[in-house]
């Protein structure tokens, strides 16, 4: 920022706004004359005498654009935020998930049936529930191929006022097939 003084002193008897005016136009030149970091167009403006400053209203009218486009990126925060929380929770569904049917693969080839429970995970419920069918394909029918399980995993939980649902699901056969 360029900060500059500048004195002026005229008799009441010079003071017709004509002189005064070039007085002081006069003045600021001289005093300008020495500096060369003045800005092109402050030069402009202090030949034809126009160097003026911002009115109450523009400053007002500006100050009212930055606090509405500040509400408007407020907002856009916070859906931001909101996304990337249900991001995490929809995150910690899908491993849970794939926990669950890796512990059904751990044990070797699954028996059918159903599991369910529940777990706690930052303050957040998931229940879970595995099952395990056989699968009867109407394309193998004739083949006589069985040892063929599906693992399905659902998993829900509450979130707002809606409840989530995902579900994963994976096929393993027996070993013991030819």
């Amino acid at each position: 920022m360029l900060t500059l003084k500048v004195g002026i002193s005229m008799s009441k008897d010079n003071m017709n706004r004509k002189n005064s005016r070039a007085a002081i136009k006069g003045a600021l030149q001289k005093a300008f004359a020495s500096l060369e970091a003045i800005p092109a167009s402050w030069r402009v403006h202090l030949r034809h005498g126009l160097l003026r400053a911002f009115t109450f209203v523009e400053v007002v009218t500006a100050l009212a654009i930055v606090s509405i486009s500040l509400l408007a990126l407020i907002r856009l925060h916070i859906i931001s935020i909101s996304m990337a929380d249900a991001a995490e929770i929809t995150s910690q569904a899908i491993f849970l998930a794939d926990e669950k049917i890796a512990e059904t693969l751990a044990l070797g080839y699954p028996e059918e049936g159903t599991n369910s429970g529940t777990v706690e995970k930052n303050a957040l419920c998931l229940n879970w529930q595995t099952e395990v069918t056989d699968l009867r394909l109407p394309q193998l029918d004739g083949a006589d191929i069985t040892g063929l399980r599906k693992i399905s995993v659902d998993v829900s939980w509450k979130q707002g006022v809606s409840r989530k649902h995902l579900q994963m699901s994976t096929y393993v056969a027996d070993r013991k097939l030819p």
